[in-house]
This record gives structure tokens, sequence and C-alpha cells, in this order.
């Protein structure tokens, strides 16, 4: 007899302005652990996002399509309070990606209130993989828009983004 299980759902917010590589590897590990993983492209973050939400999104989509799982992908435009957006998707957990200790220092603060929040709703934590620790979106923006080498951060159509979206094509 199989039996069946509720679906294990995650969630990885972020701005993703641009997504980088950095972002897609946390994405390929955590769709092992996972049945849906619902990529959360933040609304607003304070950041002052270069691209809009609706290019975020897309440029989301576009890289999430070329990743080979069984695991259902989405991105969808997050606003709000996090654990509200988790709780109306169902998420069951919380994806987060570590590069450094001061990376550490806020997602434990914010594990905490999270957990104060809502219990049911787990964190996990992704090392970020040794060649892409150094990688941050406000730094491949400024990289590009000193008209630096952003190959080896960003994927092809996210460099294609950044170049047109300085040039103001």
């Amino acid at each position: 007899m199989q039996t069946t299980h509720e679906p294990r759902i995650g969630l990885y917010p972020g701005t993703f302005d641009p997504i980088t590589f950095g972002h897609l590897d946390i994405i390929r590990r955590a769709v092992k652990l996972f049945d849906v993983l619902i990529v959360g492209v933040a609304v607003f973050s304070g950041k002052n996002p270069m691209f809009t939400l609706e290019e975020r999104v897309k440029m989301v989509e576009a890289e999430v399509a070329k990743i080979n799982t069984k695991t259902i992908i989405k991105a969808v435009p997050m606003d709000g309070l996090l654990m509200h957006f988790a709780e109306e998707n169902n998420a069951n957990c919380i994806v987060r990606g570590l590069r450094a200790v001061s990376d550490f220092e806020y997602e434990f603060q914010m594990v905490g209130m999270n957990q104060r929040l809502n219990s049911e709703i787990e964190t996990v934590f992704f090392m970020a993989a040794p060649q892409y620790q150094a990688i941050a979106s406000r730094l491949v923006k400024e990289i590009a828009m000193l008209n630096g080498e952003v190959s080896m951060f960003v994927p092809e159509g996210v460099k294609t983004a950044l170049v047109e979206k300085i040039s103001g094509k």
C-alpha cells in the first residue's frame, strides 16, 4: 500500500536583482529536499532594485527552467512579511544561503524572530559553494556599471539584461 505525504514546499526568498550563479547553486541544491520550491521574488526590499519586479521574475523563471529536476520550481512575486507569505503558500520550510559570518549573524536573528511568528515553519541554510561565496548581486551590478566582465557571476541571459539595462536599451 502506497502512502501519500503532504507535499514538501520550500520557499527561497530574495530580491534576485539580478539572479546569480550563487542563487542558482542554492536552488539546485534545495530542489533535492522539496516537492515544490517557490522562489519568492521580493516586491520591495528596501534595496532599490535595478530591475523591475516583472523583469526579476522573468529572469528567475528563465534560469530555473534550465534546471533538470522533478521538483516544481515557481517564481512568485513576494510582498509583505516573509512568514505570512510562507503561510499563504503552504511552505513548511524557508531556504536561505550563507556566504559569510556576517550573513549568519543576520540570519540567526531572522530565524529567532520567524520561529516566534510561526514555529511550524523551519529554516534550512545552505553554505555557499566556495566558488560562489564572493558573489553578491549588488557587486555584480557595480562591476557591470563600470563595464567589467560579469559572465563568471551570472548566466548569459542575465548578463545581456544587465548590459541592456545599463545602456538604456
